[in-house]
């Protein structure tokens, strides 16, 4: 992985170099790299700067943020006739590829780091301390109990699920909902506070809930979406749940077979089959961390707060699961409804 990795460092710096006033691209299993290139006008600002965008893992949630990001730098680069660099890496789930792509991006002195979901910001903020990097993270649903506020190099923008009002969904399409799955991974820091939630929630109405968990990988979340099945559940609940996300595309036909909704904590999730989500919307909070990131490395970080949390409440419904399911989505129509077909990106 180091020779891959520093493979696209040295790729990176011919892109550099052979830039000519327009973005480029390179793709490679370890990183994808862009360039943003102008004749800087503003003597307030440095002619040049470097930022590494670094994913989780790729799925559609993080491809989606990180295509944000990169857009809105591509615009403040022309905006202030300034070059933005930047490299978009995807640490592929695993913490010691995360920790290598920190490590370069510190040895190269870049200056910012804009990690994706909850790992990838842990990670980058330890990569960081002392070293004089802000850290803008994007999509940590709990930022507090990722232990990433109260850090004077580190902001970035929240996700956090509005669980009790996604599981209220649940009775208003089904009025006589008596039994709920809970569907999540236990490595994933995004997902615990989502569920003392929902456990919270389900015990005060009086609500049955199984839970059904996977460490990481695919086999285990089909194996533990059967249990729940043969537990009879009448609904899924997962939050913003990586592990799970990944998986989606080899899980909703099985729910869909037993007549199951999905309800999610991200559009990721219902893009790849399940039945419904309310949440954020993703180009909006890569947008919003992008701004961040600029502030930080322009302004400085003593005026940012440590957390910015997105609003939601958008509702995102697959409209082929909801028809396979017979099931009507209109009893939300007071609020922002986007219908999307099941995608595989």
């Amino acid at each position: 992985m180091k020779k891959i990795l520093a493979l696209c460092v040295a790729l990176t710096l011919l892109l550099a170099l052979a830039a000519c006033g327009e973005s480029e691209s390179t793709e490679s299993s370890a990183s994808e790299t862009s360039t943003s290139e102008s004749a800087s006008a503003n003597t307030g600002l440095k002619d040049t700067y470097n930022i590494a965008i670094v994913k989780q893992m790729d799925h559609a949630s993080m491809d989606e943020i990180a295509a944000a990001i990169t857009a809105e730098l591509d615009t403040i680069a022309k905006e202030n006739d300034i070059t933005i660099e930047y490299n978009v890496y995807s640490g592929q789930g695993d913490e010691s590829v995360l920790t290598q792509i920190g490590e370069q991006a510190v040895q190269e002195g870049v200056d910012a780091i804009i990690p994706i979901a909850t790992l990838a910001a842990q990670v980058m903020v330890s990569c960081a301390e002392g070293h004089d990097i802000p850290v803008i993270y994007a999509a940590v649903s709990d930022p507090a109990g990722a232990d990433l506020e109260g850090i004077d190099y580190v902001t970035g923008t929240s996700d956090a699920l509005d669980t009790e009002y996604i599981l209220e969904m649940m009775s208003m399409v089904n009025p006589e909902l008596e039994k709920v799955g809970l569907l999540y991974s236990k490595s994933e820091d995004n997902s615990t506070a989502a569920i003392e939630e929902a456990k919270n929630y389900l015990d005060n109405e009086g609500i049955e809930y199984v839970e059904a968990t996977a460490a990481s990988t695919t086999d285990e979340v089909i194996q533990a979406v059967s249990t729940l099945i043969a537990d009879d559940v009448q609904a899924i609940f997962t939050p913003t749940d990586n592990i799970i996300m990944s998986a989606e595309l080899a899980i909703y036909e099985q729910l869909i077979e037993a007549g199951i909704p999905h309800y999610t904590g991200a559009d990721s999730f219902v893009r790849n089959g399940a039945f419904i989500t309310c949440g954020v919307n993703y180009t909006d909070l890569g947008t919003e961390t992008a701004d961040l990131a600029f502030q930080a490395i322009t302004e400085g970080m003593s005026d940012l707060e440590d957390c910015y949390k997105v609003a939601g409440g958008i509702i995102t419904v697959n409209t082929e699961t909801a028809e396979a399911l017979g099931l009507k989505y209109d009893m939300f129509e007071d609020k922002e409804i986007v219908e999307v077909v099941t995608t595989e990106d």
